[in-house]
């Protein structure tokens, strides 16, 4: 088991416990969970301490890497107290829309990699872009490898604009694949079948869809070309589906409003 340098988590929320569960699988030996909510206590365990606020950190203790799990609007408020660690530490931040320069505006001169991680991190089964400031060391940069892909993969990008598409794409796609189980158990309803039915037929045909796709080699076109017969009953719903290029259409229109949210929020 690979063994973790000091960490100091800032927000213990979903996404900050999910990373930190995974550290703990990974030989996590010290950490600081600094998150003032009272349910933030129970993240503490054997060389894991919590505290409310950034002034109650121990004395001496030296991070090597600081996560900003942080709601994005906090950061103006929160960031500064922790500009301290500037110059030792690896700055991952995992809020949206932040950039690499407003967060550098609140920190001074240091080392930051911007992240966008999603929730199927919580079973470790997420997928995280990531974007590397020019003060970023190769070292750093593998820690923040490592640290990352405790929660599932992980790619590198060049250019920190595309992290706003990623954003839309990644970051809200899981909400995406729940909106399709939503409306496929809805639909098993209206077809009349009860409800514990259709709620298990739609919940495991996207279990079961998603890993057959991890299994295959084949491309997500040519998977949906091998469930759909000729002149079928799924080829019948297919043809709706793809009329006036309706469904592929929306979901041009809607991952292009997310990337512009993205951008939008950015600062």
């Amino acid at each position: 088991m690979t063994t973790l340098p000091s960490i100091l988590l800032v927000g213990g929320g979903r996404m900050g416990s999910a990373m930190l569960a995974g550290w703990r699988e990974q030989g996590l030996e010290q950490a600081v969970i600094v998150d003032p909510s009272p349910g933030a206590a129970t993240l503490a365990g054997p060389g894991i301490t919590v505290v409310a606020a950034p002034a109650q950190i121990p004395p001496g203790f030296a991070p090597a890497a600081v996560i900003l799990a942080v709601k994005p609007q906090m950061a103006g408020q929160a960031l500064p107290e922790y500009a301290r660690f500037a110059g030792q530490a690896v700055f991952i931040s995992i809020m949206a829309g932040k950039t690499i320069a407003a967060i550098s505006q609140l920190l001074g001169q240091a080392a930051i990699v911007r992240a966008m991680p999603n929730t199927p991190a919580a079973v470790r089964q997420g997928i995280t872009v990531a974007y590397p400031s020019s003060h970023v060391s190769a070292k750093q940069r593998e820690l923040a490898d490592t640290l990352l892909a405790a929660t599932g993969d992980v790619a590198w990008i060049e250019d920190e604009n595309q992290l706003d598409p990623v954003t839309a794409i990644s970051g809200g796609g899981p909400a995406y694949v729940f909106l399709l189980t939503e409306l496929l158990e809805q639909a098993g309803l209206d077809q009349g079948l009860a409800p514990e039915l259709a709620r298990k037929l739609a919940r495991q045909t996207v279990i079961g869809s998603a890993a057959l796709l991890a299994a295959s080699d084949e491309e997500a076109a040519q998977l949906r070309i091998n469930v759909t017969s000729p002149g079928g009953t799924t080829a019948e719903a297919l043809k709706l589906l793809r009329a006036d290029d309706a469904l592929p259409k929306i979901f041009r229109e809607a991952i292009a409003a997310a990337t512009e949210r993205s951008r939008a929020l950015s600062g």
